[in-house]
C-alpha cells in the first residue's frame, strides 16, 4: 500500500478537517485505513459545541450525504474508529470498484455547525502483480506460487526457474486474489502474456480475450517472421486444435491480431464455452513455436442480478432512496443497466434515485441486451392471506395455529395483533405463525396480521370464534342445579331477614332498656367476662346513632358474696363511629397486604432511574423494608424506606423485589415484582471446542459468548465475510478441511446495540497432499551432467522430505531438493519422494533415465560407415557394368555428356540425412 503523505489545511474560523494522506494505493482484497483529524470552536455564541454525528461518504445526491455504512456496496466491510477528534475509515476486502475520493463530514449542535473536508482522499485499488507499486501494511506479507504450487512467504522469492515456469503471488490471507501468472525469465525472448487470467461473461454476450506475444527478431542469422497465430482449448498428442475449425464455435469466433497483439472474440456465449483458452504462434524458425501455457479462464453464466436498497440516514424524515443493480460479473464497458418501474423502462444507469418509494410500486433491473434475465422485482407486501389450522370448529381446550403469508420482496416480517371490542389493539406475537394453546372463549375475537418490509406494509383481519366443548350439556345441567340452590338460599335469607327485622324493632321499642356506658369505659379495653352472653347486636342506618346490644340475664356462678356485690348488668354498649373521635383511638390492626408500584412503567433501560414504592393500610402506621431475591434464590435486605430508588440502574440490578409492612400487631409481605433491565450486548468473545490442535476431518464448534437482554442475534464472519446470521450463538464446522483455516469473529446485536467479538484464528492441520516432483533439466539427462530433483507438497505443519531410491533400504537424501552431480548410468532408476509431518505422510515416484555420453559419437560413426559402404557399392556396380559391355570403359576427355549419362544410367545421388527440431 502506498501513501502520498501530505497534510491538507483548510481552516475556517476554527473549523477544520485534515487528512493524513491525500492519495492511497491499495491491493485488491486487502484492508486500508484512511485517517483524518478534525477541529471546531469549543464555544460559539456562548453555546458549548458538541459533535452529534461524524461519517465518511463518497456520494452526494440532492444535497444528501450518504453515510458509507449504509451503502450496500460496503456492507460488512466498513468500520469507523473515531475518538479524540480523530476518525479512521477502515475498508476491508477491497474491490477495484472501491476506487474513489473519500471525504469526512461532521455535524455539531451549533446552528450551521456542519463541516466537510472537501479535499478528500483518493483511493486507488489495483490488482496485485508480482511487483506491485503498492506497499503492503506491516502485518501482511506475500505468498508466492510456482506453477500453481505454494512455495514460500515473503517480500521476495528466488528459486531455480526453467523456461516454462510461471510464477504468481498473492497477499497472505487473500489467496483467492492472485496476480496474473508471469514468466520469470523468458526463454530467449519467447513469451505470451495475457491481459487477464480470469474473465466472467454473460450467456449470450460477446467477450474479448486479449494477449501480447514476443519473439527474438533474429535467430541463427535468420530474421523471424510469424507464420501462424491461433487460440485453442484442446490439445492431443502435441496437436493443438484451432478454435476457428471447432464446430462448437462455428461462426462465433474471430481473431483480431496485429502488432504482436491478438484478441479472441467469442460471440453468443454459451455456458459450455467456460474453459481455459490459450494462445499459440508459429514462426519460420526451426524451433519457433510457442504457447502461453497459463491461459485465460473464462466463466460463462447468467447475469444473476440483485437490487440493493439504501436510504438516507442523515435525515430521518427523508424518503430519499437509492437502488443499485449488482451483477455476478463485472459489466463490460459497452453495456449498461436498464431500470423498470412497474415493468416500464425508466432509465439506463447503475444507480436509480427515488424521492419516494410508493407501496404500489415495483422496481427491477436488467442488463442492456439481456432483458430476458431481469433481477427480482422489489415491492411492498401484497394483502396477506391468513389460514387457521386445524380447520373446522374451534373448541375450548384445543390448540390453534394462525398462519400469515404475503407476496413481498424482500421477504415480509409478520406481526399479529388482537382487536378488542373497545377498538384497542394489542400486539400478540411476531412471526409468520401464531399458535394459541389450550384455547378458551376469551381467545375469541378479531386477529390482524400485518406484513411489512422496507417498502411498505399491508394487513388482513381474521375473526376467530371459539365454541364450547363436549361438556356443554353438563354445564347446562349444573347451571340449572345452581339456579335452584340460589332460589332456595334466597328464600331462606328472606325468612331470616324478616326475623332479624322483628328483633330490631323490638330493640327500638324498648328505649328504657338502653343505658349509656360511662366515658371511662371507652378509654380502656373491657375486662373479659366469660359469663356474659350477647343475645343480639342491632345496627342502625344512621352512623351517629349508638350501637348497642342486649345482654342476657344469665346467672353466673358466684364463689363469694363480694363477687355478687361487684356484678353489674349492661343493657347496651355504645361505639362512637364518628371519625377523629377519641373514643375510637384504641382500635388498632396489623398492616394489610402491601402494594408495590414501579415508576416509570414500561421497559427499563440500563442507565435509567427507577423508583419502587411500597404502601399498606395499618394502625399504627407500618414500617417498610425492601428485599431483593436474586436468581439463586438468595434474599438480600436493601432498605427501610417507603421508597427504594435505583439510580443509573445496571444489568446486575435485575431480579425480584418485594417489601414488608410491619407494626406491633403484625407483619405482611407484598407480592414480588420483577425488575428486568434491558441492555445492549456486552463483552463478546469467541471460543473453540474442542481446544488444542484442530485436525482435518474433525468436527469443530465455535461459540460466541455475549451478555445481553433481550438475547442477542449473532452474525458469524470469516475474514470479514458474513457466514451465518440468527439467534444461534454457535457455528458448526463438521468434517473441517484446510480451506476452513482463517480468522473467525462474531457480532452480537439486539435492538439496544451491537458489539464485535475478538478474533479467533483457526489453524487446521492436515497431512501432506500427494507431492509433485520436478527435474531441473527438462531435456535428456546425460552422463556427467548435474541434475536437481525438487519435491513439494501442501501440508500443515510444513512437511519434511525424504528421498529413496528403488531397491535401497536407507534414505538417499533428505530435504526438498536432491541434487546429483556428475551423474552416471547407475544413478538411473525410480526415485521416491516422501513428504511427512505430524499428521501423516504421502509419496510420489519419479523414473530417472540417464543417457550415455558416447551415444551421439556412435550414431555419427555409424552414419559415416553407412555412407562409405553405399559409395563403395555404387562404384563397384559401375565398374561391373563397364566390364560386361563390349565398349571400352576408358573415359576420354571431351566425351559428350549424353554418353557419360548413359554410362551411369539409373544411378542417383544419395540424399544425406538431415535433423529438424521444434520448440513446443
Amino acid at each position: 500500500m502506498a501513501d502520498r503523505m501530505q497534510t491538507v489545511v483548510q481552516c475556517e474560523n476554527g473549523w477544520d478537517v485534515s487528512y493524513t494522506s491525500t492519495e492511497i494505493c491499495a491491493v485488491r482484497g486487502s484492508t486500508v485505513d484512511i485517517n483524518c483529524t478534525y477541529t471546531y470552536p469549543s464555544t460559539v455564541n456562548y453555546l458549548d459545541t458538541r459533535v452529534q454525528e461524524a461519517f465518511w461518504f463518497i456520494q452526494v445526491s440532492n444535497r444528501i450525504y450518504v453515510d458509507l455504512r449504509t451503502d450496500p456496496e460496503y456492507s460488512g466491510r466498513v468500520e469507523y474508529l473515531c475518538g479524540n477528534n480523530k476518525c479512521t475509515l477502515r475498508i476491508s476486502n477491497l474491490r477495484e470498484s472501491d476506487s474513489a475520493v473519500y471525504k469526512f463530514r461532521f455535524k455539531t449542535n451549533q446552528p450551521g455547525g456542519t463541516f466537510t473536508g472537501y479535499a478528500g482522499v483518493t483511493l486507488s485499488v489495483t490488482e496485485l502483480r508480482c511487483q506491485s507499486s503498492c506497499r503492503l501494511p506491516d502485518h501482511l506479507n506475500y505468498v508466492w506460487y510456482k506453477n500453481q504450487q505454494k512455495k514460500k512467504e515473503g517480500a521476495s522469492y528466488s528459486d531455480y526457474f526453467s523456461p516454462a515456469d510461471r510464477v504468481t503471488c498473492a497477499v497472505k490471507g487473500h489467496e483467492d486474489f492472485r496476480s496474473p501468472s508471469m514468466m520469470v525469465k523468458s526463454p530467449n525472448g519467447w513469451d505470451v502474456s495475457y491481459t487477464s487470467t480470469e474473465i466472467c461473461a454473460f450467456r449470450g454476450s460477446t467477450v474479448d480475450i486479449t494477449c501480447t506475444y514476443t519473439y527474438p527478431s533474429r535467430l541463427n542469422h535468420l530474421d523471424t517472421t510469424v507464420q501462424e497465430t491461433f487460440w485453442f482449448i484442446k490439445e492431443s498428442n502435441g496437436i493443438h486444435d484451432d478454435l476457428r475449425i471447432d464446430p462448437e464455435y462455428s461462426g462465433r469466433v474471430e481473431n483480431l491480431c496485429g502488432n504482436n497483439k491478438c484478441t479472441l472474440r467469442i460471440s453468443n456465449l454459451r455456458e459450455s464455452d467456460s474453459a481455459v483458452y490459450k494462445f499459440r504462434f508459429t514462426t519460420n524458425q526451426p524451433t519457433g513455436s510457442f504457447t502461453g501455457s497459463a491461459g485465460v479462464t473464462l466463466s460463462v453464466t447468467d447475469p444473476q442480478l440483485q437490487v440493493h436498497v439504501r436510504r438516507s440516514t442523515a435525515n430521518p424524515s427523508s424518503t430519499w432512496t437509492e437502488l443499485t443493480c449488482h451483477s455476478r460479473c463485472q459489466l463490460p464497458d459497452h453495456l449498461s443497466y436498464v431500470w423498470y418501474n412497474n415493468n416500464k423502462p425508466v432509465g439506463q444507469k447503475k444507480y436509480l434515485h427515488l424521492r419516494h418509494f410508493d407501496a404500489e410500486d415495483s422496481y427491477h433491473c436488467a442488463v442492456e441486451g439481456h432483458e430476458h434475465f431481469p433481477s427480482s422485482a422489489l415491492y411492498a407486501p401484497k394483502p396477506p392471506s391468513v389460514s387457521v389450522s386445524p380447520s373446522g370448529e374451534i373448541m375450548e381446550g384445543s390448540s390453534v395455529t394462525l398462519t400469515c403469508s404475503s407476496d413481498a420482496n424482500p421477504a415480509a416480517h409478520y406481526t399479529w395483533y388482537k382487536r378488542s371490542g373497545d377498538k384497542q389493539v394489542q400486539r400478540k406475537s411476531s412471526g409468520q405463525n401464531f399458535t394459541i394453546t389450550d384455547i378458551t372463549a376469551e381467545h375469541g375475537g378479531k386477529y390482524q396480521c400485518e406484513a411489512q418490509n422496507t417498502h411498505g406494509r399491508s394487513n388482513t383481519t381474521l375473526h376467530l370464534t371459539v365454541g364450547a366443548g363436549a361438556w356443554k350439556s353438563a354445564v347446562t345441567g349444573t347451571t340449572t342445579a345452581l339456579l335452584l340452590v340460589v332460589v332456595l338460599l334466597a328464600v331462606f335469607l328472606w325468612i331470616r331477614r324478616n326475623k332479624s327485622f322483628t328483633q330490631q324493632r323490638e330493640c327500638g321499642e324498648r328505649p328504657e332498656d338502653r343505658a349509656q356506658i360511662p366515658a371511662a369505659a371507652h378509654t380502656r379495653p373491657a375486662e373479659p367476662h366469660d359469663d356474659v352472653h350477647y343475645a343480639s347486636v342491632c345496627f342502625t342506618q344512621n352512623p351517629a346513632d349508638a350501637i348497642y346490644c342486649n345482654i342476657g340475664r344469665v346467672q353466673p356462678q358466684r364463689e363469694t358474696e363480694e363477687d355478687e356485690e361487684e356484678e353489674a348488668e349492661y343493657s347496651a354498649v355504645r361505639f362512637d363511629s364518628a371519625t377523629g373521635g377519641k373514643e375510637s383511638e384504641w382500635l388498632e390492626y396489623a398492616p394489610k397486604s402491601p402494594s408495590v408500584s414501579v415508576s416509570p412503567s414500561g421497559e427499563i433501560m440500563e442507565g435509567s432511574s427507577v423508583t419502587l414504592t411500597c404502601s399498606s393500610d395499618a394502625n399504627p402506621a407500618a414500617k417498610y423494608t425492601w428485599y431483593k431475591r436474586s436468581g439463586d434464590k438468595q434474599v438480600q435486605r436493601l432498605s427501610e424506606e417507603t421508597q427504594f430508588v435505583l439510580s443509573s440502574i445496571r444489568s446486575s440490578d435485575s431480579g425480584e423485589y418485594y417489601c414488608t409492612a410491619e407494626n406491633e400487631l403484625g407483619k405482611t409481605a407484598s407480592e414480588r415484582v420483577l425488575i428486568n433491565v434491558k441492555y445492549a450486548p456486552q463483552s463478546s468473545s469467541v471460543s473453540v471446542s474442542p481446544s488444542g490442535e484442530i485436525m482435518e476431518g474433525s468436527s469443530v464448534t465455535l461459540t460466541c459468548s455475549s451478555d445481553a437482554n433481550p438475547a442477542a442475534n449473532y452474525t458469524w464472519y470469516k475474514e470479514n465475510r458474513a457466514l451465518l446470521h440468527g439467534p444461534e450463538n454457535v457455528y458448526h464446522l463438521s468434517s473441517i478441511s484446510s480451506g476452513d483455516s482463517g480468522v473467525y469473529s462474531c457480532k452480537s446485536e439486539n435492538q439496544y446495540g451491537r458489539i464485535n467479538s475478538t478474533s479467533l484464528h483457526l489453524d487446521v492441520q492436515y497431512a501432506p497432499k500427494p507431492p509433485s516432483v520436478s527435474v531441473s533439466s527438462s531435456g535428456e539427462i546425460m552422463e556427467g551432467s548435474s541434475v536437481t530433483l525438487t519435491c513439494s507438497s501442501d501440508a500443515n505443519p510444513a512437511a519434511n522430505y525424504t528421498w529413496y531410491k528403488e531397491d535401497e533400504d536407507s534414505p538417499t537424501a533428505s530435504g526438498q531438493n536432491f541434487t546429483i552431480t556428475n551423474i552416471t548410468a547407475e544413478h538411473g532408476g525410480k526415485y521416491q519422494c516422501e513428504a511427512q509431518n505430524t499428521q501423516g505422510r504421502s509419496n510420489t515416484t519419479l523414473h530417472l533415465t540417464v543417457g550415455a555420453a558416447w551415444r551421439s559419437a556412435l550414431i555419427g560413426s555409424a552414419a559415416s560407415v553407412f555412407l562409405a559402404v553405399t559409395l563403395l557399392s555404387v562404384f563397384l556396380l559401375i565398374r561391373a557394368r563397364c566390364i560386361s559391355e563390349t565398349e571400352s570403359c576408358v573415359l576420354v576427355a571431351g566425351r559428350n555428356k549424353t554418353e557419360r549419362k548413359k554410362e551411369v544410367k539409373g544411378v542417383w545421388p544419395i540424399p544425406l540425412p538431415s535433423r529438424s527440431f521444434s520448440f513446443l
